[in-house]
């Protein structure tokens, strides 16, 4: 299955923001987190098709993934 996976802030660093990865059946965003060596801890907000998400959250053929990490500012 397809599914693109948007990454946000200091995720980008040294991968890509945004791209379309070949993933197994019942793969899930751990799963993806893990692939992409994002630590779980740098990551605060998990949305799939602009919809909340978690950590075990199954993916589909055509899912939109956006990874976020904590926002800082001011």
């Amino acid at each position: 299955m397809k599914v693109r996976v948007k990454l946000f802030a200091t995720l980008r660093n040294g991968r890509d923001k945004d791209k379309v990865y070949e993933l197994n059946e019942k793969t899930k965003i751990k799963d993806v987190i893990e692939m992409l060596n994002i630590d779980r801890g740098d990551v605060k907000i998990l949305l799939i098709n602009g919809q909340d998400a978690d950590f075990e959250t199954e993916l589909n053929d055509g899912d939109i993934v956006a990874i976020f990490p904590p926002v800082g500012g001011g």
